[in-house]
């Protein structure tokens, strides 16, 4: 009876699965992650190993593989460079009159067309005339019969004088008769005045040009009443030739005398966009006066004007040079770049290499500038695409037509 309860246990363990104790079983996982970390380890080395072998079989890459940057470039030069002044101006004829009457009447007509060149003595209207005849007929007619007077009296001054030669007249009424003749011969001279201006005003029924321009528009129509207090009939400006003021910093005209230049100054008129050229012309005065305010000085000039592109009341800008500077160095404008430290420029090197050059700049003429500074004659400078370069740079010299960009291909000409 002993035995049975073992043999029961042993027929149970035989019957039920296997079961593993706790420590083998973890004992077995921590072999399985060791062998992964060894297998992970093993494939970097590996893959380090061959990639260090394929590195060193390769070449290494040489200096000169490095791109080349064309750029444009110039030297500088010694050259005359003439320095302009440019002030805004304005287009004024040189004469313009407002056609107004010389006396009151009505309008007849009007000969003129608007916008017509007329020249001077050119018949423009006509007043009514008929006003003005009666007073110039009856002047005529007062002079007749003063004349007849005078004539009398003159026969009878000879009759007088006759007879005191013989003593039949006395010698005052012979002071008395050439009294006579006097006061009628200045009552003819009265008669011939008012004549005269009888006349004149009859004249100044036809309005007439007094000068040689161009009509503008017509402020009154034929058959309206006009009177010399009126605005008046036409505007007329000469337009050949003609002038323009305009100003500039008196410190750019600092060496020139007031008044009339003594020597010819050209001057060029363009528009205010500077795309057009409206003309040249010549300097005729120097204002005396400088603003206080703004430091300008007015200065006019004569223009021929033949086409007729400048206009009255037009806004200009003229040019004049006011200076030649003789023998400086010079550059385009392009070449010359700012930093905060001042203006540089990139100087090729003989070894083709980039140098940032500092410059000191006298003055910029247009696509100019000169060089007070810093470069000297035969330097050559980049003159366009600065803002890829930097000091050290290996560069080629581009065509003028081609714009700055890499030049690799050129490597194997260097080699």
């Amino acid at each position: 009876m002993t035995n049975r309860p073992f043999a029961q246990d042993l027929v149970v363990e035989a019957r039920g699965p296997a079961v593993e104790p706790p420590r083998r079983k973890h004992h077995r996982l921590r072999a399985i992650v060791i062998l992964i970390l060894l297998g992970g380890t093993a494939y970097g080395a590996y893959a380090n190993i061959h990639h260090v072998a394929t590195t060193a079989g390769a070449p290494a890459p040489s200096a000169s593989a490095t791109p080349i940057l064309g750029v444009k470039s110039t030297q500088a030069k010694i050259e005359n460079v003439a320095i302009y002044v440019t002030g805004l101006g304005t287009v004024q004829p040189f004469n313009t009159v407002t056609v107004k009457p010389r006396v009151s009447g009505q309008i007849s007509d009007i000969v003129f067309t608007e916008g017509q060149l007329v020249h001077a003595g050119d018949e423009l209207a006509h007043i009514d005339p008929r006003p003005f005849l009666s007073p110039l007929h009856q002047a005529e007619a007062i002079l007749a019969k003063d004349q007849a007077q005078l004539n009398n009296t003159n026969i009878d001054l000879q009759r007088i004088t006759s007879l005191a030669q013989k003593g039949f007249a006395t010698g005052q009424s012979l002071d008395t008769q050439k009294s006579q003749l006097a006061g009628l011969q200045a009552t003819i001279l009265a008669d011939q005045a008012s004549i005269e201006t009888a006349k004149t005003q009859l004249d100044f029924a036809t309005i007439t040009s007094p000068l040689s321009g161009i009509a503008g528009i017509r402020m009154i129509d034929a058959g309206n009443m006009i009177t010399p207090s009126d605005p008046g009939l036409v505007v007329i400006n000469q337009l050949e030739p003609i002038s323009v003021v305009f100003t500039v910093p008196s410190e750019a005209i600092s060496h020139w005398a007031v008044g009339r230049p003594t020597s010819i100054v050209p001057v060029t008129a363009r528009s205010p966009d500077n795309a057009r050229m409206l003309g040249t012309g010549d300097l005729s005065l120097v204002d005396n006066h400088i603003d206080p305010a703004t430091a300008t000085i007015r200065l006019k000039a004569t223009f021929p004007n033949k086409d007729h592109l400048l206009k009255p009341g037009q806004f200009v800008n003229a040019s004049i040079q006011s200076v030649l500077l003789s023998g400086v160095v010079t550059v385009p404008s392009s070449a010359v770049q700012q930093s905060t430290s001042g203006s540089y420029v990139y100087l090729v090197q003989p070894d083709m290499t980039l140098a940032q050059r500092p410059v000191t700049v006298a003055r910029v003429a247009g696509d100019t500038t000169v060089i007070a500074s810093g470069l000297s004659a035969g330097d050559t400078v980049v003159t366009d695409g600065q803002y890829s370069l930097k000091p050290g740079l290996k560069v080629s010299f581009l065509p003028s037509d081609v714009g700055p960009q890499r030049v690799a291909d050129r490597n194997n000409a260097t080699q």
